[in-house]
């Protein structure tokens, strides 16, 4: 039996710890045996507050030193506060054995981080906070279009329902392939998410005000089928080609070209849910002139092919 310890504190969210405690107890209750066994544990052996709940826990961090794998769930998109209110445990997580296993789920990545654990190893979080997490941990190997990681005794996870992922990842490699899928399928999950790029947006969020880059990214949204190149772009824009490219780097984080193509994956994700459409037409509605290329960008942008995000939304509810 594996011997699971989930670290609970107030900056904890209540989904993702039900959701890990939930799935590998649905696990022992399919198996018909017990597989694991699931313990919550704080800093200080108290119960904690939530936001929905107060938490019992187990013990205290000598429970979490007994476990065989140790699992923090997410705590939250405020990275700053979370890192300041387990600055105590990050000690104590930099001296976590090589022979226990530690895992993350979305955010608390940076904790993992944060007391060292990750350096120079592959790790995810979720794609919202990617930026963040590279500027201040640069020495760790971030695949952030991954929905999990698992990098020796280290697992991570991306955001929110990729927690899942990683349980379900946990209860196969333990107890069997069979298993997971039959969690999943009790659970109603699809096991076979693919990356976790394909659910970030593709254009970054620009506020349609912005004097500089506001009216040419409106104007972008009626004219990116027609040929469009960076003169062109600024001489809408007012500007020589040079500022337009500072101002939009600066605006956007990327360059008119790149903003451009993403802007056309992103109209052809609206078309594809045409079904009376076809590839060519929706390649040639949002400009691109042949098939192939934009395939291409499209599977390099979604991280799967057009054709592949049409089968998907037709397996939807």
């Amino acid at each position: 039996m594996l011997n699971i310890a989930l670290y609970v504190c107030p900056q904890t969210l209540c989904s993702s710890l039900s959701m890990a405690s939930d799935a590998f107890t649905l696990a022992n209750r399919l198996a018909a045996r017990p597989l694991f066994k699931v313990q919550r544990f704080s800093r200080d052996g108290q119960p904690v507050a939530l936001d929905f709940a107060h938490i019992q826990v187990d013990g205290g961090l000598r429970l979490g030193e007994r476990a065989e794998l140790l699992m923090l769930p997410a705590t939250g998109s405020a990275i700053d506060a979370t890192l300041a209110a387990n600055a105590a445990l990050l000690p104590w997580l930099a001296q976590r054995p090589a022979s226990q296993q530690l895992a993350s789920l979305c955010s608390s990545a940076f904790l993992l981080a944060a007391a060292g654990l990750l350096d120079g190893r592959r790790a995810t979080t979720h794609w919202a906070l990617a930026e963040q997490f590279r500027q201040r941990f640069p020495q760790v190997r971030l695949d952030i279009d991954e929905l999990l990681c698992h990098d020796g005794n280290l697992l991570s996870s991306g955001g929110a329902q990729a927690g899942l992922d990683l349980c379900l990842y946990l209860i196969g490699w333990h107890a069997g392939d069979d298993l997971a899928q039959r969690v999943a399928n009790a659970l109603v999950f699809d096991s076979r998410r693919g990356r976790q790029s394909r659910f970030a947006p593709l254009l970054p969020q620009v506020s349609s005000e912005d004097w500089q880059i506001g009216p040419l990214l409106h104007w972008l949204q009626h004219h990116h089928a027609e040929p469009i190149d960076l003169k062109r772009l600024a001489a809408q824009a007012s500007c020589s080609p040079r500022t337009l490219l500072r101002r939009f780097k600066a605006g956007t984080g990327l360059t008119p070209n790149d903003y451009l193509q993403r802007l056309r994956i992103s109209t052809a994700q609206a078309a594809l849910r045409n079904p009376a459409r076809s590839l060519e037409q929706v390649a040639a509605q949002v400009g691109y002139a042949d098939r192939a290329t934009f395939a291409k960008l499209f599977k390099q942008l979604c991280g799967e092919t057009p054709g592949a995000f049409r089968r998907r939304l037709r397996q939807a509810p």
